[in-house]
């Protein structure tokens, strides 16, 4: 893949990860709170949940804008895309089967995010 395809990838998962952040916090509240309590995780410990989650998602766009240290920012993007398709498939399965694919997206942006990672890894080996 050229640099300027790389870019293309990192600027539009920036976009997802900062779109995300915003979404969850402030435009979907309601929805988010409502999978929290399907979790059994209401009050002031699901806006500790909702707020964290997207500060970090917030974080993650900020650093795949910034562009240092890439490959760790990857890495982490695989945990914690791993991590919210685990929990949301405890909490409720039906997302795999969701007309949208909440879940089933998760499986290309892992296969892309893993690609930019190995990417990056070589990029650093050659410097």
């Amino acid at each position: 893949m050229n640099i300027s395809v790389n870019l293309a990838a990192r600027l539009s998962l920036a976009l997802l990860w900062i779109f995300t952040a915003a979404t969850s916090a402030i435009f979907a509240q309601a929805l988010s709170y409502q999978i929290l309590a399907a979790a059994g995780i209401d009050g002031s410990l699901a806006s500790i949940c909702l707020y964290s989650g997207s500060i970090v998602d917030l974080l993650i766009g900020v650093w795949l804008l910034y562009g240092r240290q890439l490959r760790h920012c990857y890495w982490l993007q695989l945990i914690i895309i791993t991590l919210y398709t685990v929990l949301l498939t405890v909490i409720d399965a039906h997302y795999w089967l969701h007309p949208f694919g909440p879940l089933t997206k998760n499986i290309p942006l892992l296969v892309m995010i893993y690609y930019l990672y190995r990417q990056e890894k070589e990029l650093e080996k050659n410097i």
